[in-house]
């Protein structure tokens, strides 16, 4: 199956399913410019977007996870993609590295130990990510479960 061919058949599963639940949505296909692999990005664009992103985005991450598993019994081809939901995800990673760059510099000032508050796995994974480029500071994953977060740590010379 082509590229093409491919990028419409998961915007027709996300449209199909999203409207069987009783929204009208349209989808945007975007290229996500941040991600490491590259992934495309299909932001829907409802004006019901609180029921579709829940509460912290609960609702958008479970409904992602339906979506890869119908699109992965579909289409044999691998494929890397995100949902997004009015642009919410994209809104609260800009947010969350915002964040982790001003706690970097807060901890290479105090030249100290700074430990962010808690986070969900692809929180962190975003934050280790965008941190990984300053070669000021180094970042670690700490507790368990859902108390788990990061400690950034300046690199002292």
């Amino acid at each position: 199956m082509e590229k093409k061919q491919i990028e419409q058949e998961i915007s027709t599963i996300i449209s199909e399913l999203i409207e069987k639940m009783g929204f009208s949505v349209i989808i945007e296909i975007e290229k996500d410019a941040d991600s490491e692999f590259s992934a495309l990005v299909y932001n829907i664009k409802t004006s019901d977007s609180s029921f579709l992103i829940g509460q912290y985005g609960m609702n958008l991450q479970a409904l992602q996870h339906m979506i890869r598993i119908i699109v992965r019994k579909k289409i044999t081809d691998p494929i890397n993609f995100i949902l997004d939901v009015n642009n919410y995800r994209k809104e609260k990673n800009d947010s969350i590295i915002h964040l982790a760059s001003a706690m970097a510099d807060e901890a290479c000032a105090k030249k100290e130990t700074i430990t962010m508050r808690p986070m969900t796995a692809y929180e962190r994974r975003v934050v280790h990510l965008e941190l990984s480029k300053n070669k000021k500071v180094k970042t670690q994953s700490v507790g368990d479960g859902e108390d788990r977060r990061i400690s950034i740590t300046p690199i002292i010379d």
